[in-house]
């Protein structure tokens, strides 16, 4: 069973300029946390590797499915999900209001095909899940 974010959890995630990341390995330890963006699409939080299926954060995410995140006080332990393809449209645009600010080519690649093959949803993991 999959806990659900609070209201407070999902504002103060949402509005975090940049949310810190750790996969749980396979041996149980946390990797090392990486910095990324974050969005908020109704009541649930997506990221996305900027750099695609190969960056070394999200391939870390593969093995367990299962994380530690902390952003503006929020820390939680995380279920990692592939998100469905039919949000993504969703989720770009979360991340252009969001970021709109940096240059055009970041959020290009943000926004990309590739960055958007690696849209994951994190959900927060609730006692049954542990």
């Amino acid at each position: 069973m999959t806990a659900s974010w609070t209201s407070d959890e999902l504002t103060r995630i949402g509005r975090a300029e940049e949310l810190e990341i750790a996969s749980v390995r396979r041996d149980g330890a946390l990797s090392s946390p990486r910095t990324i963006w974050v969005v908020r699409v109704g009541d649930e939080i997506y990221v996305r590797s900027v750099n695609g299926p190969g960056s070394d954060w999200f391939r870390g995410t593969r093995a367990r499915r299962e994380g530690r995140i902390e952003a503006d006080g929020v820390e939680k332990d995380v279920t990692l999900t592939d998100a469905d393809g039919e949000i993504n449209s969703e989720v770009d645009a979360a991340y252009r209001t969001k970021y709109g600010r940096y240059s055009a080519n970041t959020i290009a690649r943000i926004t990309s095909p590739v960055a958007g093959s690696t849209t994951t949803r994190l959900r927060p993991r609730g006692a049954a899940d542990a």
